[in-house]
């Protein structure tokens, strides 16, 4: 696969311009201005919130207060999803293309063509459908996750990733480059509330406990935006308090309190207090700190540091990295998703062409398959949960 020319090759400004340009990530590493240290207050205290949780209205019930993740434990499977063959969907941005993935052999077992420049494969918040962010193509892709068929192509506009509201009402698409967010009807995608925004390069979003607000990352400015979701609208944006920052996945920690946010640029995770949007904390992780994934029993979460060929393990009780795992051939690991079972971690190699199998117990390299061009946010499905909130699978 000529790792090490793709490597050098994508290290060079003009690439690192043309992607930024097309609404791509940038390969992560530290900026020229400096790394960002770890701060005191790297955990900010959270502010205090009752026992009792009012969700937004129509989201199904909080299970558990003291944990978002409470419907995800391993294996427990929605019955919406439970003859559903367990597949994993790697979109590849440079050969338009989904590589489809059995688990349990590691091999590739079809190719499906879409769109033009796919970003994301997006369980939908009933869990019925996949969909293919077709960010370029400007349609998204529906597949059936029961027989692996793609249907008809749905026209949307610059659809770099999208996210569901905890209620089900709407779709929110990522409009990165037109810097908006697009709120849809779910089913059809229907146009129903375009949100301008003044930030560039929205990207990816978490929702909070009681589903009322979300967070919103913008990756070519450095910004952070919080939208009240019943009223679809921005209320607070901050800007990063590191020059160059460069905000990627978004995660909210299972007792509600934090938003953890991954900065390729910074390398390392933004800490912020949800409720009080103040000024965030700072946590190193490794180079080109990118995704976020919240393991089955909910004590750790994996963070992929595609800069290095890493995964850190950060422990949410210790509030601290504890491990780290580096892939034994390097890479760079990218997005992806955690198996229904718990004990694997699927992440794609964004600039290596192929896809990595990792043991959530020791770290160890399961398998490294090789698949299309560019892969980026890989969907395992189906998994553990009783709704989507988007992005490659965040389930509650």
């Amino acid at each position: 696969m000529h790792r090490n020319l793709v490597r050098s090759t994508l290290l060079a400004g003009v690439v690192l311009a043309v992607l930024a340009a097309c609404g791509t990530e940038g390969k992560g590493g530290a900026s020229k201005e400096g790394t960002a240290k770890a701060t005191k207050a790297a955990v900010p205290a959270p502010a205090e919130r009752k026992q009792t949780v009012r969700g937004l209205p129509g989201m199904p019930p909080v299970l558990d207060p003291k944990d978002v993740y409470a419907a995800d434990r391993p294996d427990k499977l929605s019955p919406v999803v439970k003859d559903f063959p367990s597949r994993v969907y790697v979109p590849n941005t440079e050969s338009d293309t989904v590589s489809v993935i059995d688990p349990r052999t590691y091999e590739v077992i079809d190719t499906i063509h879409v769109g033009h420049q796919p970003q994301h494969v997006v369980p939908s918040w009933d869990l019925k459908t996949l969909w293919v962010n077709n960010n370029r193509g400007h349609t998204l892709t529906p597949i059936d996750p029961r027989t692996g068929r793609a249907g008809k192509p749905v026209e949307v506009h610059d659809p770099y990733n999208l996210y569901f509201t905890p209620n089900g009402r709407y779709a929110v698409v990522m409009a990165s480059l037109d810097r908006e967010l697009v709120f849809r009807d779910p089913h059809t995608m229907k146009r129903i509330k375009t949100v301008p925004v003044t930030c560039y390069g929205v990207n990816h979003a978490d929702f909070s406990l009681d589903g009322r607000y979300f967070i919103v990352s913008c990756e070519f400015s450095g910004e952070l935006l919080k939208v009240d979701t019943e009223k679809m609208k921005v209320v607070a944006q901050q800007k990063l308090p590191f020059k160059g920052a460069m905000p990627q996945d978004v995660k909210v920690s299972p007792d509600g309190k934090r938003f953890y946010v991954a900065d390729m640029m910074a390398d390392g995770m933004w800490i912020v207090d949800g409720d009080t949007f103040g000024k965030p904390g700072f946590l190193p992780t490794g180079k080109g700190c990118h995704g976020l994934y919240v393991s089955r029993d909910s004590r750790v979460m994996y963070v992929s540091n595609r800069g290095e060929g890493t995964v850190s393990v950060f422990d949410f009780a210790r509030r601290k990295v504890t491990r780290k795992w580096r892939l034994p051939d390097g890479g760079s690991p990218d997005m992806g998703g955690v198996s229904a079972d718990g004990k694997v971690l699927w992440l794609s190699g964004r600039y290596d062409s192929e896809v990595y199998a990792i043991d959530t117990r020791t770290g160890r390299q399961l398998a490294r398959i090789e698949v299309g061009g560019g892969p980026h946010g890989l969907a395992v499905y189906p998994q553990p949960g009783r709704y989507s909130l988007g992005h490659t699978g965040v389930f509650r």
